[in-house]
């Protein structure tokens, strides 16, 4: 599902009830002075919408939920796992963890204890890697299968029905019958074996060898069983040699009815399995799936739930599907998809909200959902999402019963959806008092101080939102409504301060949006020019304004004001700010130059290797892509792919494609990546000289200052690593000579194990003069310094980028160190509220094990082991303290 609700103004009817051009024209040249002498002004620029209702499970105690599944995981059956995965996923979806999420899906596919869950975790770890399929192709070209979740052959996997009759050989009812029997339909007469027929099923034994009439009888009319004379010829030939021939679809559809009805179970899995491998397309699928769920024919209705799965999420644009999947009552869920209903629901619903948050179809998924949920856990997920679906389609009576029913089973989160609607209905009171009874009754989260302030005004509204940020520094809005609020007190630094906060290391869109807009009242057209720029890198059809206006047209408004700069111009601007590690900067002017002539192959490179620096992989992969499909050369598209398949964790064959391109050509970026891609995999020692030996061969080749300074600078590391401090310090100078920034941290490092502490702590300093993005900058200091100036630096880190985990783990440890053992679980549980991080965990679980808390270290290592299952420290962990466990 998308990250966030867009907000109630954001509707398609409002899109173009405004004219840019317009809108610029009249703000043109007039912003800064409107700006502090107009409110309205300045509202229509800076308009901050209310945090947005998270469609998620998000458990007020995290950490206690995922010990619970990886206790729950390691007793459970077979068939209990993949639902257990999939309440992982649904933790770490709420928490943000979206490798951690992925790998929950991919846990539930593999421990899939049927044919269903396979199906439906499969396809849904399709649909999460939609966009890289060439991902496939590139392994194929290298001669390796990667298509793990394509059609598979579902009859085999079903096992034929073990509930089959046999009449036995002896039959004597005290009647001399003929051993042959004729069934008329219409005029058509066929001749059966009698017992052959009577075998396929005890209704048949029974009207044939039993006491009913048609048992004297040699012939029998059939024309009232809707069976042709073809079908039952079939039906004949079955009977004798056990198998369906070349039966026409028709034909079988006549047969299974028939089956069914006479309850001939071996003929009706014959004619299922045929119809099956009959199943081709997603009409077939439709069409068939009918007969299937009206037959009860498992294997049909399974091949059919296959074909609309594999085409998500087309099919569910498909009237017809959509009908089919939202339309079953349980007894037809249970034919087609077996016991995996809820895992079924919970992958359609979240497409269907993403392809639509508030149709029809995305309410009546939902509500199967709701139907299929049966543990606790899974019955706050389903309410809690159709409540948010609800609410969006402004169904107030409706969703609050929803949200009511969610908190009641334990989902606290939903009191956020309670007091939206109470508030919309006029009751701002309740909402207040409802968020002040959480917070008093539970562990303090952000979102609750968060949500709260929307009931208060002034001093207090701003009070919560600093606990918020103190809870929990990565929701974003508490950011954006003390920048908007400092905007309009005519704050212009203090707001941009502010907002400049989470943009250091959170860089999320709405947040670029709203300094645009700041950048836009300043008349700082420039800064202006380079956040829509940055915005379009990351979204290329991102709308700003409550959707109302595509960014792109407020960048083409916008250049008119900026001075337009030459090829030459942009190549220096980005050698500046490439080498100031200013990355946001850089992102705009590399998307600058690409409405130039110059080689886009290479600025798309260029522009992927910045955005896995800002930590935003699918922007950086989607760029990769793009290097690839415009490479000059066939020689540089190896390269560009031999990077793709290495970031997707294919380092052996992103190796061989880097061979294949020097094959062709020796390049600076083809040996560099066969050195970046050769250190990660070999740990033999000996591979150092091979990876110095090909970044040589790199630096040889012509290239940029910009990549040489890398280069360098990576080889600068390996002679680290063999403890050639020399060779070491000269590539680090040399890479700094052409201002290659980050240099400065590997000379310090030099400087260090020189036993140089003073001179490794001023070459970081150095570093964090010279960059624009420097936490990582402070934390390397604090290795270099004594320890209150570490302290401090650890502070700063944690000022500019509260997700990096070290400096929590430095002052716990020193808290611990002067027996502060309460402060240093209190300083580790600080980050854990909003960060699932391992070493954070395990840390916690060492010092309760320390204090005798062996429930709390128990707890704590099995919620590592949920983020990380094969982390070998934790495991032994883990038996060390579960032998103690009362």
């Amino acid at each position: 599902m998308r990250t966030f609700f867009p907000s109630e103004s954001c509707k398609e009817t409002e899109l173009n009830s405004i004219n840019p051009q317009s809108w610029l024209q009249v703000e043109r040249g007039k912003l800064s002075k409107i700006s502090f002498e107009s409110n309205s002004s300045i509202e229509s620029l800076i308009k901050v919408p209310e945090p947005s209702i998270l469609p998620y499970f998000k458990p007020a105690d995290y950490v206690e939920v995922l010990a619970r599944l990886h206790e729950e995981l390691e007793a459970c059956s077979p068939q209990e796992r993949s639902n257990l995965y999939l309440l992982q996923y649904q933790v770490f979806k709420g928490l943000g963890e979206v490798k951690l999420r992925r790998t929950s899906l991919h846990s539930a596919w593999i421990k899939a204890s049927s044919v269903y869950e396979r199906l439906v975790f499969g396809a849904w770890l399709k649909y999460e890697k939609q966009g890289e399929e060439l991902i496939s192709d590139l392994m194929s070209s290298c001669g390796k299968c990667a298509k793990e979740f394509g059609m598979i052959d579902v009859a085999s996997e079903l096992p034929a029905s073990s509930n089959l009759f046999s009449s036995g050989t002896n039959v004597d009812n005290g009647k001399a019958v003929s051993g042959q029997v004729s069934f008329r339909i219409g005029n058509e007469r066929i001749l059966c074996d009698r017992q052959k027929i009577a075998g396929l099923s005890a209704p048949f034994h029974a009207m044939l060898n039993g006491c009913f009439t048609e048992s004297s009888l040699e012939e029998i009319d059939m024309s009232e069983n809707n069976i042709s004379p073809l079908g039952m010829r079939a039906i004949s030939e079955f009977s004798v040699a056990g198998c369906l021939n070349e039966v026409p679809p028709n034909l079988l559809l006549e047969i299974l009815v028939l089956a069914n009805n006479f309850c001939c179970e071996r003929l009706k899995d014959s004619c299922d399995r045929k119809l099956a491998s009959l199943v081709s397309s997603r009409q077939d699928a439709v069409e068939l799936m009918e007969y299937a769920l009206e037959e009860n024919s498992p294997v049909l209705a399974a091949s059919c739930f296959q074909v609309f799965l594999h085409e998500l999420p087309e099919s569910l644009n498909d009237s017809q599907v959509v009908k089919l999947l939202c339309n079953s009552n349980r007894e037809q869920r249970s034919i087609m998809v077996g016991s995996a209903a809820f895992s079924l629901y919970c992958l359609l619903g979240e497409v269907s909200f993403n392809l639509d948050p508030r149709s029809d179809r995305t309410v009546c998924i939902l509500e199967q959902l709701v139907d299929s949920a049966e543990t606790t856990h899974q019955k706050m997920v389903a309410y809690h999402q159709l409540g948010c679906v609800r609410l969006l389609r402004k169904e107030y009576n409706k969703a609050e019963q929803l949200f009511q029913a969610a908190l009641e089973a334990g989902h606290i989160y939903s009191v956020v959806g309670l007091a939206r609607i109470n508030h919309i209905k006029g009751n701002k009171q309740w909402a207040h008092e409802k968020l002040s009874s959480v917070i008093s009754s539970h562990s303090s989260l952000g979102w609750m101080y968060q949500e709260r302030s929307l009931y208060c005004e002034g001093e207090r509204r701003w009070e919560d939102l600093e606990k918020a940020t103190e809870l929990d520094p990565t929701l974003v809005y508490p950011y954006m409504y003390r920048a908007a609020s400092l905007m309009r007190k005519q704050d212009a630094q203090a707001a941009l301060s502010e907002i400049n906060r989470i943009l250091g290391f959170k860089l999320a869109l709405e947040c670029l949006e709203l300094r645009f807009c700041f950048y836009l009242a300043l008349e700082d057209y420039q800064s202006a020019i380079c956040d829509i720029q940055a915005i379009l890198t990351l979204a290329p059809h991102y709308r700003m304004f409550d959707g109302r206006v595509a960014a792109s047209q407020l960048r083409t408004l916008v250049r008119e004001h900026v001075e337009n700069w030459t090829t030459a111009d942009c190549w220096l601007q980005l050698y500046d700010k490439w080498s100031s590690v200013d990355d946001i900067g850089s992102l705009s002017v590399i998307y600058q130059m690409l409405e130039s002539d110059a080689a886009k192959g290479v600025l798309y490179f260029r522009q992927s290797l910045l955005l896995l620096r800002l930590n935003c992989p699918e922007a950086a992969m989607r760029s990769l892509q793009l290097a690839r499909q415009h490479a000059s050369s066939d020689h540089e598209r190896l390269v560009y792919e031999g990077w793709i398949l290495y970031d997707t964790g294919h380092c052996a064959e992103g190796l061989w494609k880097a061979e294949e391109s020097i094959s062709l050509k020796r390049s600076f970026e083809a040996f560099f990546l066969k050195a970046y891609a050769l250190a990660d995999s070999c740990l033999d020692p000996s591979c150092s000289s091979v990876v110095v030996a090909l970044l040589d061969e790199a630096l040889k080749c012509p290239s940029d200052r910009l990549r040489k300074g890398q280069a360098l600078n990576n080889l600068g590391s390996v002679y680290v690593d063999c403890g050639k401090l020399d060779a070491a310090a000269d590539c680090y100078i040399n890479a700094l000579k052409i201002r290659h920034t980050r240099a400065h941290q590997g000379l310090a490092r030099v400087h260090f194990l020189r036993n140089d502490k003073n001179a490794a702590y001023e070459e970081m300093t150095k570093l964090i003069e010279k960059a624009r993005n420097n936490a990582s900058a402070y934390e390397k200091r604090s290795e270099y310094c004594e320890r209150e100036l570490a302290k401090a630096d650890l502070e700063m880190v944690t000022r500019l980028d509260p997700l990096r985990v070290y400096p929590y783990r430095y002052r716990a440890a020193v808290l611990m160190d002067n027996h502060q053992t309460k402060e240093a679980i209190a300083e580790l549980s600080r980050a854990i509220a909003f960060k699932a991080d391992l070493h954070l965990l395990h840390l916690r679980a060492a010092f309760h094990e320390h204090v005798g808390n062996v429930m709390g270290a128990l707890r704590d290592c099995r919620a590592a082991l949920s983020v990380d299952p094969n982390h070998q420290e934790m495991l032994e962990f883990h038996s060390r303290v579960n032998s103690r466990e009362p």
